[in-house]
């Protein structure tokens, strides 16, 4: 197989890996939140775009490929955050299986 080659400086995006984390509601229930899990650069490339309407509302979302450097610790229910911006993470691989880059599908949504 050959290997992909990618320039380091395209991954010039600082994102936040966040984990889904379930918290305590002080009433026997719990609140789901998100909690970062680390910091990290990546290369975003938006793939599509739809909108559509929702109980009166226009919403659009974005599928992107994320390039990220590889780890063994990403699970579902993951996201990326860029600001104000959420991207879901759905699925992952390992573009030439070397274990130096991970392409992330994900999904972002917006008003």
């Amino acid at each position: 197989m050959r290997a992909t080659i990618l320039d380091p400086g395209q991954m010039s995006a600082r994102l936040e890996l966040e984990m889904r984390e379930e918290v305590s509601d002080g009433q026997g229930g719990a609140v789901t939140g998100f909690a970062v899990v680390t910091s990290l650069w990546a290369r975003i490339v938006p793939v599509s775009a739809r909108d559509e309407e929702r109980a009166d509302e226009e919403v659009f979302a974005v599928t992107h490929r994320i390039w990220i450097r590889f780890r063994e610790d990403l699970v579902a229910g993951m996201r990326f955050r860029k600001g104000g911006r959420l991207f879901a993470l759905r699925a992952w691989y390992d573009p030439d299986e070397t274990r130096r880059y991970l392409v992330c599908q994900c999904a972002e949504e917006g008003r």
